[in-house]
């Protein structure tokens, strides 16, 4: 595998994030959410972004992009 470029790896952690974040917000509201077909939809897209999440983590984790030198 040939190396990350910088703006490729905020380019991930920027995907990483964004599902991240917008899954939480989704799994928050899902109690509100009264309406059958609507809650569906909701439950759906969680759903989906947790698999794009789980996807770039496997890809982070397959390729050792996440670098710890320096982390203590």
């Amino acid at each position: 595998m040939r190396q990350l470029t910088p703006s490729e790896i905020l380019s991930l952690r920027e995907m990483l994030q964004m599902e991240s974040n917008a899954m939480a917000k989704g799994k928050a509201t899902l109690p509100l959410i009264t309406d059958n077909d609507l809650r569906r939809t909701a439950e759906s897209s969680i759903e989906a972004m947790d698999a794009r999440v789980k996807g770039l983590q496997q890809f982070i984790a397959e390729n050792n992009i996440l670098r710890t030198e320096g982390v203590q």
